[in-house]
């Protein structure tokens, strides 16, 4: 194909048929996307309030100096109308939901739970100054607060970090506090549920979180789609090269790993399957690629953010430590499906199918927003004023395309994504301040603290390893965001105050373990998506993401051990260091997974390959120098290898055409 025939497959030309199929999945396994349908007035209505919360948020940040105990609770009052307006008690399944349509129960509900959280706006300064001798009436509506954002929580994100929110309150009840003191502490004071981290929800989440609805209108996943196919397409094992840059790229800017397995797994998942990956480790790759976006500076999940907050440093830290260690995690990645391709003999997409690197070149300016929106963070604007500029910037930019230029309907759609967007984050931050605030409550974290270290006997490797456990198993089913507020908040006062480990280091930690909880089985939603994409085995993907993923389970040990990686207290030299031998660790442990290096690995020497790159990734002059001694030694005998069978290959061959 030449010329005008030759054409790449963007995201937005799905057949309809694949397009339902799309939404069934992400019906099926992201509760986001289980909203009732709404069409004509009713629905230009709902959107119109999804819209108006955006500009909201966006007068909030820029114009109003409102105390934090009025903006937070006005912020979750209108997070929970429009909650109760989107989300339906159950999920449909294969009934038919009727359209246009909110259960009395649900206007009770939302007016009930809204109701509570503007009382507290309203009466703000006279239940402050009660303190904790809120009168009856008080506790009521605080407990009915609570009670209608859980029942948010759940139709939202669902059931598993309501059980861990209740089995912390049900603790705050055995440690001996009254009603009054647990409604007061978790309802009206800023260490429950209006507390950090819907304050930075509040802050810097939903505007960045609209900044990334605009972005993706302006074209820029197809954008990425089609870079990652002119790049790699044509390489061994093509498409699975793509799906990991592309979901790499366009993970920056969708927080949901189930959404980006979904959306970018929608093209690559097929053309996988169609080189000859087999459907689970298709599905694997891509979930797997899918889910490390969260980690992939500049834009990461919405835990960053409140990392940021947490830690006390600012964003820009950050998204410069976590460079290396994204790096390091889709490096991983894309040397197992190498490897693969190699020892399956794939092949890539013809070059004639795939676009010309030159031809996207003039639509390199739809980087433009992202580029700006770094400089800006680095350059000390205020986080919030950052993304409202970069938002305006992508609106600039969409106005260089005509199909993609910002009309009022996409301008009004954008808002109205963001906004719809910001409900499971909004909602789950709520929930996760519970738990903060029984913590703070009832001294609970010193009590977690005293127990870890006496179980690890002091030992920082025995630690980590239980704060690891504890991650993925909280973290199955539960949104990111949630996840790493709870361990935020029990298990990385343990490694800090415990173990003296750097907070960074100690927050880093727990949140890479939040996000692979995603493809972690028995509950790993990501990876489900994409074997239902796939049409393969859901756990066999699981287990394949897992594998893929299994730089994300090493990398944390290294910034804890070696906090160099992560650019605390190092120098130019020990940092140049890391990275060779956290590379070359990182591509023997995928050589060793796979199986195959030159050629196909005897298990001998896959062991040994394991062993050296776990020691090049332990910090240590020996262990680097021991490790790399020991790669070289498995990749020479593997040259010879090769070299004597190719021998003995053209020696047949010649023996065959003198005997013919």
């Amino acid at each position: 194909m030449q010329g005008e025939n030759r054409k790449t497959i963007p995201i937005t030309a799905l057949s309809e048929e694949a397009g339902s199929e799309l939404v069934r999945v992400m019906k099926k396994f992201d509760r986001e996307a289980n909203t009732r349908p709404w069409s004509g007035v009713p629905g230009l209505v709902v959107k119109g309030l999804l819209a108006a919360f955006s500009l909201f948020a966006v007068y909030m940040n820029l114009f109003a100096v409102w105390d934090e105990r009025i903006r937070r609770p006005l912020f979750l009052g209108f997070t929970i109308l429009l909650v109760f307006l989107l989300f339906p008690a159950r999920k449909y399944g294969n009934r038919i939901p009727r359209v246009n349509h909110v259960p009395f129960y649900d206007i009770i509900l939302a007016a009930v739970g809204s109701g509570s959280f503007f009382y507290f706006v309203l009466h703000n300064r006279a239940i402050i100054n009660h303190a904790t001798r809120i009168n009856r009436t008080e506790i009521i509506l605080g407990i009915l607060g609570i009670l209608v954002l859980a029942e948010c929580c759940r139709r939202v994100t669902g059931l598993p970090i309501l059980l861990v929110a209740g089995g912390f309150v049900f603790y705050a009840f055995l440690s001996g506090a009254s009603l009054r003191k647990i409604v007061y502490n978790l309802f009206y004071t800023t260490t429950g549920v209006i507390g950090t981290p819907i304050g930075v929800c509040s802050t810097y989440i939903v505007l960045f979180i609209l900044f990334g609805a605009f972005l993706e209108c302006t074209g820029i996943s197809d954008f990425f789609i089609q870079c990652a196919n002119s790049l790699a397409g044509s390489a061994a094992g093509g498409p699975a090269k793509v799906a990991v840059i592309s979901s790499a790229l366009c993970g920056m800017v969708s927080g949901s790993s189930v959404g980006n397995t979904v959306t970018t797994g929608s093209v690559t998942i097929p053309m996988m399957k169609k080189t000859g990956y087999p459907g689970e480790f298709a599905g694997a790759v891509e979930a797997a690629s899918s889910t490390g976006g969260q980690i992939m500076p500049p834009i990461m999940g919405a835990a960053a953010f409140l990392m940021a907050e947490m830690v006390g440093v600012p964003y820009s830290d950050i998204v410069v430590r976590a460079i290396l260690p994204a790096i390091l995690y889709f490096t991983g990645i894309f040397l197992m499906v190498h490897l693969r391709a190699k020892r399956l003999g794939l092949k890539g997409i013809p070059r004639e199918e795939l676009p010309k690197l030159r031809e996207l070149l003039p639509k390199a300016y739809l980087l433009l927003p992202l580029v700006v929106l770094v400089y800006l963070i680095v350059a000390g604007y205020t986080m919030s004023r950052s993304a409202i500029l970069a938002t305006l910037l992508c609106i600039l930019v969409s106005c260089f395309d005509r199909e993609r230029r910002m009309r009022p309907k996409r301008f009004f759609e954008a808002l109205a994504a963001g906004a719809r967007n910001t409900l499971s984050i909004a909602v789950a931050c709520g929930i996760a301040g519970i738990i903060a605030g029984v913590v703070t409550m009832t001294g609970l974290g010193q009590l977690f603290i005293s127990t870890i270290v006496a179980v690890s006997g002091g030992h920082l490797l025995i630690a980590l390893l239980l704060t690891m456990l504890c991650c993925i198993v909280l973290g199955m089913g539960v949104p990111t965001t949630a996840t790493y507020i709870i361990m935020a908040t029990t298990c990385a006062p343990i490694l800090t105050t415990g173990m003296g480990l750097h907070p960074i280091s100690a927050n880093m930690f727990v949140f890479y373990f939040g996000i692979v909880a995603d493809i972690t089985p028995p509950v790993a939603l990501a990876a489900y998506a994409g074997a239902a994409i796939a049409r393969a085995d859901p756990m066999k993907t699981g287990f394949n993401a897992t594998k893929l993923a299994i730089a994300a389970f090493l990398i944390p040990y290294i910034f804890c051990l070696n906090p160099s990686m992560l650019l605390i207290d190092t120098t130019a030299g020990a940092f140049v260091q890391i990275i060779l031998t956290s590379f070359i660790g990182m591509a023997a442990i995928a050589a060793a997974v796979e199986g195959y290096l030159l050629r196909p690995i005897r298990p001998l020497l896959r062991i040994l390959l394991a062993l050296s790159g776990l020691l090049m990734l332990y910090p240590g002059a020996l262990t680097d120098a021991l490790g790399v001694g020991a790669v070289a030694v498995v990749f020479c005998t593997e040259a010879i290898r090769k070299r004597r069978a190719a021998g003995r290959l053209r020696e047949k061959r010649m023996y065959n055409e003198t005997a013919l």
